[in-house]
């Protein structure tokens, strides 16, 4: 979900002193580390691109929802096989100079060296359910950013059209390892075994 920077007047509220700061005209001169610490102390989901700031919209009760349940299927699976799954907020680096916060990441063995405690260095799988504001941005744009991460798979969560888009890393791009609608079971290539029920998925909300 997000909010193109010019769009959003990002403030940074300090209740305790009255100190509003707006973030606005320092777009493009934000180092990583300042995005870290920033994001260290606020409660706003804000993603980062090469100095600039990426606003996301709140999440929805339906939205989170759908993540919860995801979650309850990825986290039993992966309680058996030794792995871990979390939920946003929670930073992904894609690259040095680029952090997203996918609504779901996960990785094989919970004691994975990337799986950092204050913000990850890759992972095996993320999830993005797509916001009605600007599908594009789970649709599209982080399609190139976990493809450039080398995230090995991508699922995409469309409540609009109700679908559930596994892709796969194939050489330094994505492939489709299917798309499941209504009716159907989504799989994983990376997670043999999982079986998630569309219809349960979207009916959650």
């Amino acid at each position: 979900m997000g909010i193109d920077a010019p769009d959003l007047e990002l403030k940074l509220v300090r209740r305790s002193t009255g100190v509003e700061l707006t973030l606005l005209p320092l777009q493009g001169m934000w180092t990583e580390e300042q995005y870290l610490k920033l994001t260290d102390q606020t409660n706003h989901l804000i993603e980062f691109t090469d100095g600039y700031l990426e606003g996301l919209t709140m999440p929805t009760r339906s939205h989170q929802r759908i993540v919860a349940h995801l979650y309850g299927l990825f986290a039993a699976f992966l309680r058996l096989a030794g792995g871990e799954v979390l939920f946003a907020p929670l930073r992904l680096q894609v690259r040095p100079g680029k952090q997203r916060e996918p609504d779901l990441l996960l990785v094989l063995d919970r004691d994975d060296p990337r799986s950092q405690d204050r913000f990850w260095l890759g992972a095996d799988l993320v999830v993005e359910v797509v916001s009605a504001d600007d599908p594009e941005r789970d649709t599209v744009e982080k399609v190139a950013d976990y493809a450039e991460a080398r995230i090995p798979e991508y699922w995409i969560v469309n409540p609009i059209d109700e679908t559930i888009t596994v892709l796969v890393m194939a050489g330094t791009t994505y492939t489709a390892h299917g798309i499941f609608g209504r009716g159907e079971t989504a799989t994983s290539r990376l997670l043999g075994g999982l079986a998630v029920d569309v219809s349960a998925t979207f009916d959650t909300r």
